[in-house]
């Protein structure tokens, strides 16, 4: 009970101090690290959880649930997949629909695969099972993107709807973004039990709908509705104000996440540089400055391709020509994309010999971007 309420208040150093204390009985006690699970896996200390998890040898498939919807929660849905093709023990209905959830949010190829493996290997007595049957269908249309399937299916099914049904009809009518799709997403959310409101999950994935049709009075609502947001639910919002021209917003919201001490997540560094890089009128009023300290504040395992291209980007249009030369010398692998941004700030800049030396050491082991000359 000590540790739940050190869980439910997010108080880190109190739980690891009771974590300290437990005798050798209470640490293969399976309510107890159950219980560990969920306060590691709430408070995002994903090492201590995976190392609990891996010590643990008599794995039941509530802890396998526990520990699949916290590594969702914690944008880690792959680890999901990986560690239920290790499961030793007949999974239920929880743990399957758990990973059909993780499927739902990945929407890879692995996920394609993987979902048709979950439904060739899933027990007879899980296949009668009407919710997991209706889920298994679902998640297989949408991974396959057959989208107006999906929909057609989620039309037919009269039963209780669960979070995860929620989650994958408004992946799937973000992906159509038609008006049939604009019809059922009003519905549905008109619809939505409350106690759903509040998983950073659905909710995610309801902003993200919303933000592709354009609706960002619905998004602000939903957004201030939710009690414990989480980085994924301020990735997405900052994500659909930059794709509806209203970049300026993503700073407001990036700076209620520095209020409430919330570290954002890979996306939300990528759109936030993204939005630094907008538009000239941005560069021109010291935006620029603000990406290249953005992206000095991201963490190095962080940064990929796209956070490079963003902020180089805003060092072409802000015209920091020194700042751009740095980080672009600092760039281990520089993909053609990268060094293409990099020739467009040497050349907005007048500096069209460092540019051409550019494109000739590019040229000497790759064959020549149309892009790079535009």
């Amino acid at each position: 009970m000590a540790i739940k309420a050190c869980t439910i208040s997010k108080d880190y150093k109190h739980g690891i101090r009771i974590q300290q204390r437990l005798s050798s009985t209470s640490r293969n006690n399976c309510y107890i690290q159950a219980t560990l699970l969920c306060f590691y896996l709430e408070c995002k200390d994903i090492d201590n959880a995976m190392h609990l998890f891996s010590s643990i040898t008599n794995k039941s498939n509530y802890m396998y649930t526990v520990m699949f919807k916290g590594l969702i929660t914690n944008n880690m849905a792959e680890k999901v997949l990986d560690l239920f093709g290790k499961m030793k023990i007949e999974p239920n209905q929880f743990t399957l629909s758990t990973s059909f959830n993780a499927c739902a949010v990945l929407n890879n190829n692995r996920v394609m695969k993987t979902g048709k493996k979950l439904l060739d290997e899933m027990p007879e007595n899980h296949r009668n099972d009407n919710i997991t049957h209706q889920l298994q269908q679902l998640t297989c249309y949408f991974g396959n993107e057959m989208f107006e399937k999906a929909l057609d299916l989620f039309e037919q099914i009269h039963l209780s709807l669960t979070n995860v049904i929620y989650t994958i009809v408004f992946n799937t009518c973000a992906k159509l973004c038609n008006n049939r799709a604009m019809k059922i997403e009003k519905k549905l959310l008109a619809e939505v039990p409350e106690s759903y409101r509040n998983d950073n999950i659905t909710s995610t994935s309801a902003i993200d709908m919303l933000m592709k049709f354009g609706d960002a009075e619905s998004v602000e609502q939903i957004f201030r509705s939710v009690k414990a947001k989480g980085a994924d639910i301020y990735g997405a919002s900052m994500n659909g104000y930059n794709l509806n021209g209203e970049s300026w917003k993503c700073f407001k919201v990036f700076e209620e996440m520095n209020e409430k001490n919330i570290i954002p997540d890979e996306i939300a560094w990528n759109v936030l540089l993204g939005a630094c890089s907008k538009i000239n009128a941005f560069a021109l009023n010291g935006m620029g400055t603000q990406a290249v300290e953005l992206y000095r504040k991201m963490p190095n395992n962080l940064r990929d391709h796209i956070s490079h291209i963003c902020v180089l980007n805003a060092c072409s249009h802000a015209g920091l020509l020194h700042e751009a030369r740095t980080i672009f010398n600092e760039i281990s692998l520089k993909t053609e994309s990268i060094i293409t941004t990099m020739v467009d700030c040497l050349s907005r800049l007048f500096m069209f010999d460092e540019a051409q030396k550019l494109i000739e050491d590019y040229e000497k082991t790759n064959t020549p971007s149309i892009v790079m000359y535009s």
